[in-house]
């Protein structure tokens, strides 16, 4: 996601778009600005990840000494237990093993918990030298050939630390109806103390760790360890598992495939710094990168995870192997603004042919009903050219580059690449394919749209290859933060703008923040927006703010008067084994 540092200057930071646990488990703290744990050796909790029907992905940090902190490089090598249970009591224990780790790999733990049974939730634990971890409870997926009446994800992206507390990851870790969360990316960010923080001011609610932008592999790994070590996502994670992936921050801002606006020469070669960010990765995420949980220094990220005959989900990577964004200015013809013909040139890409092969193939199998994609940035169509002039600027630092005659267009999203769009949306209407979703981060707002084949005849042409449904960000800085005007406000105005010019737009929400919650089921796909209170109150309440679903068969958007309630279709907490 595109985010500007110093919204009132054009420096070089500026964009270029405007668990409860057992005894002996770590105790989590709040300190003054940031929060901690306890001198235990898992300071960084537990987490599990890229469920399959008969594995899953246990990952935790062991910090044997105290001077064996992220990034350090310290430390002996050691190694830790694991065990798989049906019970939190651990009186039914169905998988255990023993892992090395030591400071190659940062002290990361990572395994491939498999041998599992299909659709049961599990609990899992790790322990070095007496000491126990948190627990950390997890979900198979349900077999491939299932019938599955119901799939709830918590759906999350773009969470800066130094914005706000992670208000959203604790309402998220409250419930108690979910299979999954489903993380889009901006996981973390790496930036600076000062330069992206909390509002206009850039005020830092929790000043990052290092402070400096992370650069090195030791920078990455220190960012890492600090974001785990915030208790609302330290219990997120020991609640569901996550399936993930990145956008741009995780290495660092509007990154294409051999360079970033926020890389300049004198921090090195891209391509290392980019192998630096993927490392850390790979060691402090529970995600199976080039189809392991070994460590690898590979970068194949995108990859399908399936839910029964219910839902196959497709994970994107649209950063590591796009071309370079164009230009953020567009010049004027005799007659007016006109879009940058690189925009549609077929020779750039979003996607890399090898990942737009993948998709194509994803999306035309019918081993699920829908087809869900989890999707960076931003595919629906959307122009600009009505939204007042002296908010363009502000619109940029929230969702991309917009020329200052506010011609419509976002060149770091789908946008930018539109042969690939194209290309995806004719596959999905000549190989006859129905019950698609892309579901988005990215640009820290939320949106419900559909997916017009001609954009220009909508909605008197009502074809459309499917919808999209965008989640708010969990902290990073929306429109309102940005102008600093009070809800309601320049917002509205962008928003009906948007909306006027955008009909295929159902719902645009550029005040809020918090999470998502995705419920599918056999005769629709439903997205909730639940919006937190102020980000710098870690008290910070909850309230579900609107819905929208999608029917089988529709690939069309509707609004829903209420979120989904109740439980999902197995027991949460402590069944399902």
């Amino acid at each position: 996601m595109t985010t500007s540092t110093q919204p009132t200057s054009l420096d070089r930071r500026t964009v270029l778009k405007s668990s409860a646990a057992t005894a002996g488990a770590a105790t989590l703290v709040a300190g003054s600005g940031r929060a901690t744990a306890s001198r235990g050796p898992f300071r960084h909790g537990v987490a599990s990840g890229d469920p399959l029907p008969h594995a899953v992905v246990l990952w935790t940090r062991v910090t044997p000494t105290d001077a064996a902190t992220p990034g350090s490089g310290v430390g002996p090598r050691t190694s830790v237990t694991w065990q798989v249970a049906t019970d939190r009591a651990f009186r039914n224990v169905v998988r255990s093993g023993r892992a090395a780790t030591g400071p190659a790999r940062d002290h990361t733990v990572k395994i491939d918990a498999t041998g599992l049974r299909p659709a049961r939730w599990y609990y899992f634990r790790f322990r070095h030298r007496g000491q126990s971890s948190p627990v950390g409870r997890t979900r198979t997926a349900p077999a491939r050939d299932a019938d599955v009446a119901n799939l709830r994800l918590g759906v999350v992206s773009c969470a800066n630390l130094q914005a706000g507390w992670f208000s959203a990851y604790r309402h998220l870790a409250d419930r108690d109806d979910l299979h999954a969360v489903l993380h889009l990316g901006d996981y973390l960010y790496e930036y600076a103390p000062g330069e992206y923080g909390y509002g206009r001011e850039n005020a830092d609610i929790r000043p990052h760790r290092p402070a400096r932008e992370m650069v090195s592999l030791a920078d990455y790994r220190q960012r890492h360890g600090q974001y785990k070590r915030d208790p609302d996502l330290q219990r997120l994670h020991a609640a569901y598992p996550f399936i993930v992936t990145w956008d741009d921050h995780e290495v660092t801002n509007d990154q294409w495939r051999d360079g970033a606006e926020n890389h300049q020469a004198d921090e090195g070669g891209y391509r290392v710094r980019r192998a630096r960010a993927h490392r850390a990765y790979d060691e402090w995420m529970p995600v199976r990168m080039n189809g392991t949980a070994d460590l690898r220094d590979g970068t194949r990220l995108f990859r399908r995870l399936s839910f029964g005959t219910l839902a196959e989900l497709s994970m994107l990577d649209l950063r590591t192997h796009r071309d370079q964004q164009v230009a953020s200015s567009v010049p004027e013809s005799p007659v007016g603004p006109y879009a940058d013909p690189e925009l549609s040139d077929p020779d750039r890409t979003i996607t890399g042919r090898r990942q737009m092969d993948w998709l194509k193939d994803s999306l035309a199998r019918d081993r699920a009903q829908w087809k869900l994609v989890g999707n960076p940035v931003m595919i629906a169509p959307v122009t600009f050219g009505s939204v007042p002039r002296d908010l363009i600027g502000p619109v940029n630092d929230v969702t991309g580059l917009l020329p200052d005659d506010g011609l419509a267009y976002n060149a770091d999203q789908w946008d930018g690449y539109t042969d690939d769009r194209r290309e995806v949306f004719a596959h999905i209407r000549d190989r006859g394919v129905t019950d698609t979703v892309f579901l988005t981060g990215d640009i820290h707002s939320g949106w419900a749209c559909d997916l017009p084949y001609d954009v220009g005849a909508y909605p008197a042409a009502r074809e459309s290859a499917g919808v999209e449904f965008v989640c708010t960000s969990v902290t990073s800085n929306n429109l309102k933060d940005i102008t600093g005007t009070p809800p309601g406000t320049s917002s509205r105005a962008v928003e009906t703008a948007i909306m006027a010019g955008n009909r295929h737009v159902r719902y645009l929400d550029f005040d809020n923040h918090g999470y998502s919650v995705l419920d599918i089921t056999p005769a629709r796909v439903q997205m909730d927006w639940y919006v937190i209170g102020d980000r710098a109150d870690r008290r910070a309440g909850v309230r579900w703010s609107a819905s929208y679903a999608c029917d089988s068969g529709t690939q069309r958007v509707r609004p829903v008067g209420g979120p989904v309630t109740g439980p999902v279709e197995v027991p949460a907490r402590e069944g399902g084994a």
